[in-house]
């Protein structure tokens, strides 16, 4: 008696384990993509075509976040590129995110995305071209 007793509780805790697991895999798969890392900072007084810190990305998306902006020239814009760090070549330059809602209050934010680039060194340059600028921006979060 007590031998089939230990039996069914060994399949019901087989059972259990299985739905255990299947439930966590259907929930992995409808969690939809996770960055990898991610980083934070801040900016002051970056001027035209500066170039934030260089970081590894593995390949996936990217996304670019500026909370409570501020130009020193009354500017209400900032224009955010995604570039790749390409040694002895000119470095490419993914498409620009202009940012303007982050200049709307101390919790405003501005985002930027930006698909699968492969894998490499990234960093993204502020007002590319721009004759003067005098942006700070209390938080800058990238995740990739």
């Amino acid at each position: 008696m007590k031998s089939s007793i230990l039996s069914g509780l060994r399949k019901n805790g087989h059972r259990a384990g299985l739905v255990s697991l299947g439930a966590v895999t259907l929930l992995s798969l409808m969690a939809g993509p996770v960055h990898a890392a991610s980083w934070s900072s801040y900016l002051s007084g970056a001027y035209p075509d500066y170039e934030s810190r260089r970081w590894s990305d593995a390949g996936g998306s990217t996304n670019i976040q500026f909370t409570n902006c501020e130009d020193g020239t009354g500017a209400t814009s900032a224009g955010v590129t995604l570039r790749k760090d390409v040694d002895w070549q000119v470095d490419p330059a993914y498409s620009t995110a202009s940012f303007t809602n982050c200049f709307n209050g101390y919790s405003s934010t501005s985002s930027g995305n930006w698909g699968d680039h492969g894998s490499g060194n990234y960093y993204f340059a502020v007002n590319q071209g721009a004759t003067y600028s005098d942006l700070d921006v209390r938080v800058v979060s990238v995740n990739y």
